[in-house]
C-alpha cells in the first residue's frame, strides 16, 4: 500500500505528496479515503491560508475534513468496524477532559483537535488516514460514501437549525444559499418547519432551495430583500421570528438586524472574518444573537436524516474532481466565473 497526501505548499498551490501509510492506534481505524468535500473554510485556506497560521513555518498544512471511505484496518481494542466497512467520520476530536466536554459542549472544546486546523493540519485530502472509532460512523445501507462525506456540512446545518429552535408554525429566512444555507433550509424542514424564505444573488442556488423545499425564494439582486419580507404580503411590521445569516457577509448580518422580530432570533452560521458594525437600537426588543460552531451530538441525526432522504445532498454537488486534479479543483473554485456556477465541489480519491 502506497500513501499520498495533497499539501498546500503556499496559498493557491497544492503538491500532491508521498507519504507513509498511517498505523492506527490501539483505538483507531485506517481508512481508504474515497470522497473529500469541499468546505468553504479549505477554499478560504488554498486561497490565503489557514484562518489560524501555524506557528511552525515548516509545518506541513492539508485540507479536507468531510469525508468518507472504507475500513481497511483496525487498531487492537476496536470492536465496532472491521475491515470493509464503509464509514463516515466525525473530524473534530475533543480532548474529553474541559469543562465544555463535560457540560456537553465539545464542539467549542479548547484542545478540539480538528482536521484541517490547527495544531497539527492533517488534512483529509490523502489517501490513507487514520481515525479514532469513537469518532467513526457506520454509512447505513443505500447511501454513498460521497453523500456519507456530506453528513458533515449536513450536521454544521443540523446543529444551526436546533439551536435556532426550528419547529412547524416559525417564520424562517435563511440568507445565504450557498451548501451550508442549503443544509440549514434542509434541517429546518426536516424538524418540521414550513415558513422557510431563502435569499442569495445567484438563481441557481435560488432554484435548488425551490428544488428542496424552500416556500419562497428572494433574489437580492434583483429585490429589496428587507422591504419585501416587511411588507403588508408577508411580515410586515411583526418581522421574522427566526432568521440564519450563512453568506458570511457584514451586508447580510445587518440585513437580518433588520428583519428580526421583537423577542426572535439570528443565528450566525456563516464566518466573518472582520468585525461587523451592529445598530443594536434596532434589536433592543428582547433579539438573541447566537453563533453557531460547527456541531455537537448532531451526526446521528444528521445520518438518519440523510439516508431517508430528509437532507437530500446529493442534488448538491455540482463538481466532482479525480484526486489527482485537485488543484484544478481548488483553482476553480476561487475562480470569479467559474465559483458562479459550484454550489458543492467534491474530490474523488477512491471506489
Amino acid at each position: 500500500m502506497k500513501n499520498s497526501e495533497a499539501i498546500l505548499v503556499t496559498p493557491k498551490k497544492f503538491e500532491i505528496q508521498e507519504c507513509p501509510v498511517p498505523e492506527p492506534k490501539d483505538n483507531e481505524i485506517l481508512m481508504k479515503v474515497e470522497y473529500v468535500g469541499m468546505c468553504g473554510s479549505d477554499i478560504h485556506g488554498f486561497e490565503f491560508g489557514p484562518f489560524i497560521p501555524p506557528k511552525d513555518p515548516n509545518q506541513k498544512i492539508g485540507l479536507g475534513h468531510e469525508v468518507a471511505g472504507e475500513v481497511v484496518k483496525v487498531g487492537a481494542k476496536v470492536t465496532k468496524f472491521k475491515v470493509g466497512d464503509k464509514v463516515l467520520i466525525e473530524p473534530s476530536v475533543p480532548d474529553g477532559k474541559s469543562d465544555y466536554c463535560r457540560s456537553g459542549h465539545y464542539n467549542i472544546c479548547p484542545s478540539v483537535d480538528m482536521l484541517a486546523t490547527q495544531p497539527h493540519y492533517k488534512g483529509a485530502l490523502c489517501e490513507y488516514m487514520t481515525h479514532p472509532e469513537e469518532w467513526t460512523y457506520h454509512i447505513p445501507e443505500g447511501m454513498t460514501t460521497m453523500e456519507g462525506a456530506l453528513v458533515e456540512p449536513a450536521a454544521v446545518g443540523m446543529h444551526a437549525a436546533m439551536l435556532g429552535g426550528a419547529t412547524v408554525g416559525k417564520s424562517i429566512v435563511i440568507l445565504g444559499a450557498g451548501a451550508i444555507g442549503l443544509m440549514v433550509l434542509q434541517a429546518c424542514l426536516s424538524l418540521g418547519a414550513t415558513d422557510i424564505t431563502v435569499v442569495d444573488v445567484m438563481q441557481k442556488r435560488l432554484d435548488l432551495a425551490l428544488k428542496f423545499g424552500a416556500k419562497r425564494v428572494i433574489n437580492g439582486k434583483e429585490e429589496d430583500t428587507v422591504a419585501v419580507l416587511r411588507s403588508p404580503e408577508l411580515y410586515g411590521d411583526h418581522g421574522v421570528e427566526l432568521v440564519f445569516e450563512a453568506a458570511g457577509s457584514p451586508f447580510t448580518v445587518n440585513q437580518a438586524v433588520r428583519m428580526v422580530a421583537r423577542g426572535g432570533k439570528i443565528i450566525m452560521v456563516g464566518t466573518q472574518s472582520k468585525p461587523v458594525e451592529i445598530d443594536f437600537l434596532k434589536i433592543n426588543r428582547e433579539v438573541t444573537i447566537q453563533t453557531a460552531f460547527r456541531y455537537c451530538n448532531n451526526f446521528p441525526q444528521t445520518i438518519e436524516a440523510v439516508a431517508t432522504g430528509k437532507i437530500n445532498v446529493k442534488d448538491m454537488v455540482t463538481d466532482i474532481y479525480d484526486y489527482k486534479d485537485v488543484q484544478k479543483a481548488f483553482t476553480e473554485a476561487i475562480d470569479p466565473v467559474k465559483k458562479a456556477d459550484m454550489v458543492k465541489g467534491v474530490v474523488k480519491v477512491a471506489e
